[in-house]
């Protein structure tokens, strides 16, 4: 069976993240009907407010791992500038040691910073899904189109009136599913509901026109997701774009300037979020450094996310434009507070600590602390002799096989091979065969 889009995401990732932030969002929804005030915008906005302090640990660690990346970049791209011209295979042996060091001694992973990125889109992408496909997880919106579909599944023609609609195409996997044509209860009804959460006011009452002994039906649910939708008295069910329409036609000039209000409020507020974000200098005269290549676009693309955000927001239902303005609201806020806790910590304290720890987990690994030193401080005065190897006749396959042989046994003497302490040995003995 093919995915619904309406109904709750099935697939294996995404699915079951779906379902559990759907049950907090009908939490939401069920706490402020009962007070009264039952509105899908104020239920996204108490949502994503929820959704981002649950991610506020996973934020601040991102954040922590930015800054030490600014104060590491420096020696990480001076070794790099070291090893600039050596390709073989001692001195490449020896780079990756001494980033490794260098790693151990922040604290940091070259991935972590990726691996809290993975941990959050799925749920990024499964907040979004939520919000969405509201009906799908809050009963008590999805029941507002009861008995209006039950009766409009009944009428001859129905379903070749709904595929009409705007937003209709892209549904249009789940009209020809089996279980679509077979006439399965649920998946019918799901399918109408999908088309019909996505409907404009224009043709929710062009459901009137075609078949007018549902026109109480319509009213009923129309008023209740009016109810819902009502925003300081912006449909959030209808796009901004479709509301202007809608607004010149009526000569509603204060709806015009409130309809726009959506993805400029999405631009300006995407903005600042950017800017309060730390931005990490490039400082490597490389021009080809792949690092400073990937950091400058992340900044270009960034900065494109105002534009783009404000573009979406005004084509899409005025409440995914509501989500990503509170949700910018919210991060800037975060990022306000997460800059100041940040900026409270002894970063050199922080970094004393993990060298701390790097020498007791490589010690543990079977490298002593003099050896882990050798790498850490190596260096390579004598580039020159590179420069000498490369210019000497070429080997034959015998002497090749020869000098494998000898480097393995220089490398691998008192330690065992292809161990830590082998690699360490490695390095320590480049390193004294250089400076001699």
């Amino acid at each position: 069976m093919s995915n619904i889009l309406l109904t709750q995401d099935t697939g294996k990732i995404l699915g079951p993240i779906s379902k559990l932030l759907g049950y907090i969002m009908e939490g939401i929804f069920f706490v402020i009907d009962k007070i009264g005030i039952p509105n899908i915008g104020l239920a996204i906005i108490l949502f994503t407010i929820v959704m981002y302090l649950l991610l506020m640990p996973l934020t601040i660690k991102q954040q922590k791992f930015s800054k030490l990346s600014a104060k590491m970049n420096p020696e990480l791209q001076a070794v790099q500038a070291k090893y600039k011209n050596r390709k073989d295979n001692d001195a490449m042996m020896a780079m990756n040691m001494e980033t490794k060091a260098i790693y151990a001694k922040y604290g940091v992973s070259p991935t972590g910073n990726c691996l809290q990125v993975i941990v959050q889109m799925p749920i990024l992408f499964a907040l979004y899904r939520v919000i969405n496909g509201m009906p799908a997880y809050v009963d008590k919106i999805k029941e507002a189109f009861f008995p209006l579909v039950d009766n409009l599944i009944a009428q001859a023609g129905s379903t070749e009136f709904i595929k009409t609609f705007s937003q209709a195409g892209y549904y249009g996997k789940q009209f020809e599913n089996e279980s679509f044509v077979n006439g399965v209860t649920t998946y019918v009804q799901n399918t109408f509901i999908d088309v019909l959460n996505k409907a404009s006011t224009a043709e929710w009452l062009s459901i009137k026109d075609k078949f007018p002994s549902l026109s109480e039906d319509v009213d009923h649910t129309l008023g209740l997701l009016n109810q819902y939708n009502n925003f300081l008295g912006l449909n959030i069910g209808n796009s901004p774009s479709y509301i202007v329409k809608e607004s010149i036609s009526t000569g509603s000039y204060l709806m015009i300037l409130a309809a726009i209000s959506i993805p400029v409020l999405s631009a300006v507020t995407q903005w600042i979020n950017v800017k309060l974000m730390p931005q990490q200098d490039v400082q490597s005269d490389n021009k080809n450094d792949t690092q400073n290549t990937m950091m400058q676009s992340m900044k270009t693309m960034t900065m494109m996310m105002p534009i783009m955000s404000a573009v979406f927001c005004y084509t899409l239902p005025a409440g995914l434009g509501l989500y990503w303005v509170a949700g910018a609201v919210v991060r800037s806020i975060q990022q306000v507070v997460i800059n100041k806790h940040i900026d409270k910590l002894d970063l050199d304290e922080i970094i004393k600590k993990n060298e701390v720890k790097a020498k007791k987990k490589m010690e543990k690994a079977g490298v002593k602390a003099e050896q882990m030193a050798a790498y850490a401080n190596m260096n390579t005065k004598k580039v020159s002799t590179a420069a000498k190897a490369s210019s000497t006749p070429s080997m034959t396959a015998e002497e090749k096989e020869e000098a494998v042989r000898k480097s393995t046994e220089y490398y691998n003497k008192n330690a065992k091979p292809g161990s830590m302490m082998s690699k360490a040995n490695m390095v320590k003995q480049y390193n004294e065969k250089n400076n001699k």
